[in-house]
């Protein structure tokens, strides 16, 4: 149990560390994709269709194998894991932050300049929170995806729960309890924050 329980710290690490590092490219990245500009547009657009039209265990055997091989680098492995995670979510949540500041009426930004307000100011006061809104339920879904996706550095022996539950069961001989445990555990992190999102979405929609 307390391999177990080391593995569910490394998983929640990576998790949080990933997708707050994913909020910041996200954010930059969603409000490129917005943009008017065709070169910033379009610089947005490759890095969110490169990685959301590809493998995440793909990905992962890139950063970690590939790119250390061409140039001649040595990545530790939890740095790999928040780095992957950190660039996977982020161009989930691009889209998330590109659909809510687009769900936002056109007329908010016509409202907001007729008040005197710059295009920016536009943004921050009268575009942004009403986004943010809309974004908070994807963006849950979008943690707990996160959390799943983990199970998958398990393939380069980063030390998260199922890498620590393949070692138990291997060293026990006992799979079905071990992953029985496993799944328990994501369990206990994915259900309470599915009810919260719950939760959260039906206080919105009464807001």
């Amino acid at each position: 149990m307390p391999y177990l329980l080391e593995g569910l710290k490394y998983t929640l690490i990576i998790t949080i560390v990933g997708i707050s590092l994913g909020c910041v490219i996200g954010t930059i990245f969603g409000l490129m994709r917005t943009s008017k500009n065709k070169i910033i547009y379009a610089i947005a657009s490759i890095y969110i269709e490169l990685v959301r039209g590809t493998p995440m265990l793909a990905q992962i055997f890139f950063l970690h194998f590939g790119l250390p091989q061409l140039l001649g680098l040595n990545l530790d492995k939890m740095l790999t894991a928040n780095i992957i995670i950190a660039i996977n979510s982020g161009a989930y949540i691009a889209e998330i932050v590109r659909g809510g500041i687009q769900s936002v009426d056109k007329g908010q930004m016509e409202a907001g300049r007729s008040l005197g307000f710059n295009s920016g100011q536009t943004m921050r006061y009268i575009i942004w929170p009403q986004a943010l809104k809309l974004m908070i339920p994807p963006f849950g879904n979008q943690f707990v995806i996160s959390l799943k996706d983990t199970s998958l550095l398990s393939a380069i022996a980063v030390g998260e729960l199922m890498y620590q539950g393949r070692q138990v069961a291997s060293s026990y001989v006992n799979y079905f309890d071990v992953y029985f445990i496993v799944c328990v555990m994501y369990l206990m992190i994915t259900i309470p924050i599915s009810l919260l999102l719950r939760r959260v979405e039906r206080r919105l929609e009464r807001s």
